[in-house]
């Protein structure tokens, strides 16, 4: 489906089995005045892990939105629990897991990582979407493109 260039993998993470696996430094802009990563900022980390792993499965947004019928994606649920504080300087893993496709919903199961701490767990749903936000069922190139990376665990 993408025409993925091989030379931003480092940038976008990289697969361990089904599990997509992004690393992401903490900067002094991603914490509060306490110091810690800012709780909203968690949600930023979390897109950019969904994001690359469909970028790493050959997906690609651009791809998608040129198309006669263009198509998008968009959260229509989200469960975000914290489990510890991040700080400046760490180096965190986001774990992004994209479960079976059902209709036009895609569960989608994330967490973060600080070495062996467990920083944020999320649960997501998400829908394919035409571009006046109508949910819409993944065209057959899309699931075919996804099928190998689909894990059983993201339910």
């Amino acid at each position: 489906m993408g025409n993925y260039l091989t030379s931003d993998i480092a940038y976008s993470g990289r697969f361990e089995g089904k599990t997509h696996k992004l690393p992401v430094r903490i900067y002094y802009e991603d914490t509060d005045m306490s110091g810690v990563v800012y709780h909203a900022n968690y949600i930023r980390y979390f897109e950019r892990g969904r994001t690359d792993f469909l970028r790493c499965a050959g997906v690609i947004h651009t791809e998608l939105a040129a198309r006669e019928k263009p198509l998008a994606f968009a959260v229509i649920a989200m469960d975000v629990r914290y489990k510890k504080a991040a700080r400046i300087d760490d180096s965190l893993l986001v774990h992004t897991e994209y479960g079976q496709i059902k209709g036009a919903r895609m569960h989608i199961k994330q967490w973060i990582t600080r070495g062996d701490d467990l920083i944020a767990t999320n649960d997501v749903t998400a829908v394919q979407i035409d571009m006046l936000g109508n949910p819409v069922r993944p065209q057959k190139d899309f699931v075919e493109t996804m099928e190998p990376f689909l894990s059983d665990n993201a339910h």
